[in-house]
């Protein structure tokens, strides 16, 4: 059977997260259905991140295997017609290797939380952004954020549902940054703890509020204590917009 990696983008607000659910639409369930109306037989899509409700994608990554031989371009096309009017989009298919594992073999993940910082209510950017009214100090959030960085127990940033066998994480990077009334917290590394950026992101903000010292943050971490994290960030600013995979091996 013919493995394709698939590349998606979607818009998470109308769907109850991207794993199947029995009673919700998921991302998953919608491209299943897509995918069985093209080949004509079940199929099951794995994706690299199992994001949850609200949460959106720019660089989603998927694999699937269908009876027949398709050519790859032809796969996202014929996948985007079914999808229509679901607000997912297949930007790419590609002829994988039979062994190749969209979540297994991924070697990094890259999320993006959008804030934007102004009184009034969001319009074009509704479900797509955290509201912030109070102004917010990024350069101080970003300061913050550099005691992520690094191998931690991340208990602190640890959703109480979380079925990661360990807390313990290592942080590529992370980095907070204003672009006029937007501010973009963009993070990355091999895995993350279900919540954890949210969790993160939330309690930046009580920094960039002033509400709490730059050093304070790398305080609750040692912590170790979900008690002593921050408010969590609502799922509409975070974006999953890279997968990435180490090159296989000749």
């Amino acid at each position: 059977m013919p493995r394709y990696k698939l590349t998606i983008e979607y818009d998470g607000s109308v769907f109850a997260g991207w794993q199947r659910q029995d009673n919700a639409p998921s991302v998953q369930q919608t491209l299943e259905a897509a995918a069985e109306a093209l080949d004509g037989a079940a199929v099951q899509v794995i994706g690299a991140g199992r994001t949850d409700s609200g949460v959106h994608a720019t660089g989603q990554v998927a694999h699937l295997d269908l009876t027949k031989t398709i050519r790859a371009g032809k796969v996202r096309d014929a996948l985007n017609a079914h999808l229509r009017p679901h607000p997912i989009a297949v930007l790419e298919a590609e002829d994988a290797d039979p062994g190749f594992h969209a979540r297994f073999d991924a070697t990094g993940r890259s999320y993006l939380y959008r804030i934007v910082n102004r009184r009034a209510d969001l319009t074009l950017d509704r479900g797509r952004a955290w509201r912030v009214a109070v102004d917010l100090d990024a350069e101080a959030m970003n300061a913050a954020a550099r005691a992520f960085i690094g191998r931690h127990d991340f208990t602190t940033f640890r959703d109480a549902n979380c079925q990661a066998e360990t807390p313990v994480k290592t942080l590529k990077s992370i980095s907070v940054e204003r672009v006029g009334q937007l501010i973009e917290v963009r993070t990355s590394a091999r895995s993350f703890l279900h919540r954890q950026v949210r969790s993160m992101v939330g309690s930046l903000m009580e920094v960039g509020r002033g509400r709490e010292s730059v050093g304070w943050i790398g305080e609750i971490l040692a912590a170790a204590d979900r008690t002593k994290c921050g408010p969590v960030a609502p799922a509409d600013g975070l974006y999953l917009v890279d997968v990435s995979y180490e090159p296989l091996e000749a």
